[in-house]
């Protein structure tokens, strides 16, 4: 499995994808993407069809990180929230995040019960009481090349300052990458990347409070990882709503043959023929023992 940490040392910028499921993640594997997020937005919307607002905990997170993290090869970085509870809290998260294959957190200051980071009426805990829960997260890894990415939503209610502030304090703290939460425009964002040394995740949702920009962009004015956590969410919700109201008009889905992967290509997406390979080898084993009798 490829290091994240030496992924973050490169010049190249790391385009990170949200995914929300095990196919999900090998879709995103078999595209060619190096890493990917586990998104705690898709994540509620998936188990529960509800928004990101505190409803989900550590056991649906972990259950949901064994799960992708054994469907792919590549390094799965895990949306923590925001540890579900004091530093001891985090720590056990991420005990159990290791050892379900996650190669890395995602731990913000929001006061709980949380939301999305682009949703009014968030709150964020003290900074110390954050550096306590960041702490915990870095002494509880075991893995040297887990990444812990620090993120603050002060943005919001703070303002800009205080937000940078907050991420220069994560990264002396011993934070391997910075996420300023929710700037509002192109001028903040070179500010942010100006301000705080340390690798910057840019997060980029379609129709969010921060503007879209490319990752040449945003890699040249200081960020490194370059996060779409909801487009493939979205994506899917849309091409699920046209054509479920296909069907339910006309009785059919002829119009989107085009549009939708055939039964040959879906199997081959979740290796039917390997476990098909399986099958036969030890059916083999089963006759050969049993003519040994």
């Amino acid at each position: 499995m490829k290091n994240l940490k030496s992924m973050l040392k490169s010049k190249k910028p790391l385009v990170i994808p949200g995914v929300y499921d095990a196919l999900g993640a090998k879709i995103a594997q078999k595209v060619g993407f190096d890493a990917m997020f586990q998104t705690g937005y898709g994540t509620s919307a998936t188990l529960f069809g509800m928004p990101d607002y505190g409803f989900i905990g550590a056991t649906e997170t972990v259950d949901n990180a064994r799960r992708i993290c054994r469907s792919v090869s590549v390094p799965v970085i895990v949306d923590s929230d925001t540890g579900y509870g004091n530093a001891l809290s985090v720590w056990k998260l991420v005990k159990e995040l290791e050892a379900a294959g996650a190669s890395g957190i995602f731990l913000e200051d929001q006061r709980w019960p949380k939301r999305c980071g682009h949703m009014q009426g968030k709150e964020v805990i003290p900074q110390e009481e954050y550096t306590e829960k960041l702490s915990a997260a870095i002494d509880a890894r075991e893995n040297k090349n887990f990444i812990i990415v620090a993120r603050t939503d002060a943005r919001a209610t703070e303002g800009l300052d205080a937000a940078i502030e907050r991420g220069k304090q994560n990264k002396k703290t011993g934070a391997d990458a910075v996420f300023v939460e929710a700037p509002r425009s192109l001028d903040e964002m070179k500010r942010i990347g100006k301000e705080i040394n340390a690798p910057l995740v840019a997060n980029m949702i379609e129709g969010g409070a921060t503007p879209l920009n490319s990752a040449d962009v945003l890699n040249k004015i200081g960020f490194k990882i370059i996060l779409y956590p909801l487009s493939v969410l979205y994506a899917n919700t849309f091409a699920t709503m046209n054509i479920l109201k296909e069907l339910k008009k006309s009785g059919n889905t002829t119009k989107y043959k085009q549009k939708v992967v055939n039964f040959d290509q879906f199997n081959d997406l979740v290796e039917l023929s390997k476990f098909r390979s399986m099958e036969r080898k030890y059916e083999f084993s089963k006759r050969k023992r049993k003519n040994l009798k």
